[in-house]
């Protein structure tokens, strides 16, 4: 494998991608993902939009009211690009951290950074300090782009770095903030030249083991998922309004919001946090056309009853975990929509099985997205028939390239993708969910890592030591469930389950944080001492089954 000559003066990513030998299989079979050696991603998907559209067209709306049209977002992002370059002394290779929830500003500096030549270090405003810091550590950002209320992890994380890190705000009032600066300059920036096989984005994963896993994707990569899914399922028309509830450093959300979207020339609907019968209501009050959000919220909708307020979508979208047939056929008989079901990944960046409209059969994922192809892995790695599960394999023309990560050699396979899924394929082709293979928690469409957890939940000083499973939910699918043994003399009541339930909130994204605190007096281990979890998600899938046979 041979790649083409980088505009990349800091070689840091080429310098850390996995060696060849450990690459997926990388596939380009339709006409669509055929690139030229030279591209730029931002390039390609804000001025082709603003040639294409012309400047006035819309291409951002806030439930605030605030509107930037293709124009706007265009001069903001080669501001961002100006004041990177001529204030920060950005040189392209360079990695840029983001970290603010969906708003406009974050739209132009993620396009700012990729027209500068940058990489952009995608990170949720929700991680604490002890988040970020491995993140920091491993792709080592020159400068951090950070909304202003959301500065205080990345000052503690910069004051412990070991390298320098800028950290510049942007939506506050010092005459420092990242607008401040743009609006003294031009808006006229010269995009670099960047391969198709430059690395564009560093994209953590939730990992499994509480150490982040960074996906490098290319140039070429971020066109590819519009080129496979977006175009070739999604279909968005150019008069679309689109939400999504996951943030930008979901590659879902980015995707969703602002790859499809701008591709399209139509106008991605920001909303920084709404509740799912508070977004039910924003998509009546804007006439949003297009959602994407996680089958938690759609859940909430239905139960709040204001699935009407859908009605003016034309499409939905679900992922980050498999939506329940159920909830999907109420949806269809209530309103006609037949939601589009997915899954993705980081390491691949967006969905890559899926189904629309009168291929989609309810109760299957679908069937591998044009430009990609699936099967299922036996345990030594030979391909499953029909029927059989097994664990989901992908290859397409985006793969899993860790930064400078062993783990590399477990996600590759014989070149291919292996997941983390387990799947089965009936005798159509479809493909069918059946669960998650490792220790990943998948609760309301977030992955958390069970050994993070137990690693916040170990720092509180009552605490012995605690284990934690995934508790099925009928709400949220899952929710984090503690088993934790105290210091002696230590009473373990409701008080001190919120105390603990705090504390990992104030180390972890809140999000993460255990709903259920059990305590007791030990842990169930083997004869050589390793914990064994499987008899804890044995006791609460038992409870559960108890639970529902006494309420029938």
């Amino acid at each position: 494998m041979q790649l083409f000559p980088s505009s990349h003066t800091d070689t840091f990513a080429r310098d850390h991608l996995p060696p060849f030998e450990q690459w997926p299989r990388l596939e380009f079979t339709t006409p669509e993902l055929q690139y030229p050696e030279r591209l730029n991603a931002a390039g390609e998907l804000i001025d082709v939009a603003v040639a294409t559209h012309g400047p006035d067209r819309p291409a951002i709306r806030t439930d605030t009211g605030e509107v930037w049209s293709y124009g706007d977002l265009q001069r903001r992002a080669n501001q961002v690009a100006q004041v990177l370059v001529e204030d920060l002394g950005l040189v392209p290779g360079n990695r840029v951290l983001l970290r603010s929830p969906n708003n406009p500003w974050t739209v132009a500096a993620w396009l700012g950074v990729l027209k500068a030549g940058g990489i952009v270090v995608l990170t949720m405003p929700a991680l604490r300090a002890r988040e970020l810091a491995p993140v920091v550590t491993k792709a080592q950002p020159t400068v951090a782009l950070v909304d202003h209320r959301y500065t205080e992890d990345v000052a503690v994380v910069r004051d412990t770095a070991a390298g320098q890190l800028v950290v510049v705000p942007f939506g506050g009032e010092g005459s420092d903030d990242l607008v401040a600066r743009c609006a003294a300059k031009s808006g006229e920036f010269v995009n670099v030249d960047t391969a198709a096989d430059d690395v564009a984005l560093f994209g953590p994963t939730s990992g499994s083991t509480g150490v982040p896993k960074l996906t490098m994707h290319f140039h070429r990569d971020v066109l590819s998922i519009d080129n496979t899914f977006g175009r070739g399922l999604l279909r968005l028309h150019a008069d679309d309004l689109v939400a999504c509830t996951a943030p930008f450093a979901f590659t879902f959300g980015l995707g969703m919001l602002l790859v499809f979207p701008l591709r399209a020339g139509a106008c991605m609907f920001l909303v920084e946090a709404a509740t799912p019968p508070r977004l039910a209501d924003l998509v009546e009050e804007h006439r949003v056309t297009v959602l994407a959000t996680a089958p938690t919220a759609y859940k909430q909708i239905l139960r709040s009853g204001k699935i009407g307020q859908l009605r003016s979508l034309r499409n939905a979208v679900s992922a980050g975990e498999h939506i329940p047939q159920p909830v999907w056929e109420q949806i269809e008989a209530e309103l006609g929509l037949r939601i589009i079901d997915g899954i993705g990944a980081t390491e691949l960046l967006h969905i890559f099985i899926s189904a629309t409209g009168d291929d989609i059969r309810p109760g299957a994922t679908g069937m591998p997205v044009p430009g990609y192809r699936a099967t299922i892995l036996g345990p030594d790695g030979e391909e499953l028939p029909a029927g059989a599960e097994g664990r989901l394999a992908v290859i397409g023309p985006v793969g899993c390239r860790y930064l400078d990560d062993d783990r590399q050699q477990s996600y590759v396979v014989d070149g291919w993708n292996v997941t983390g899924d387990t799947f089965y394929r009936d005798e159509d082709g479809y493909f069918h969910y059946c669960a998650r293979t490792d220790n990943m928690i998948v609760s309301s469409g977030y992955n958390i890592g069970g050994p993070e957890v137990e690693a916040a939940i170990d720092t509180h000083p009552d605490v012995v030591e605690s284990a934690v499973v995934a508790k099925p939910d009928a709400e949220r699918g899952s929710i984090v469930c503690a088993f934790v043994v105290l210091r002696d003399g230590v009473a373990g009541d409701a008080a001190k389950a919120k105390e603990i339930q705090d504390h990992v909130k104030q180390q972890l994204a809140p999000y993460k944080y255990p709903r259920d605190v059990r305590f007791s007096g030990s842990l169930p281990r083997n004869t050589s001492g390793k914990l064994q979890h499987y008899i804890l998600r044995r006791t609460v899938e038992e409870e559960r089954a108890s639970t529902l046979a006494s309420s029938q």
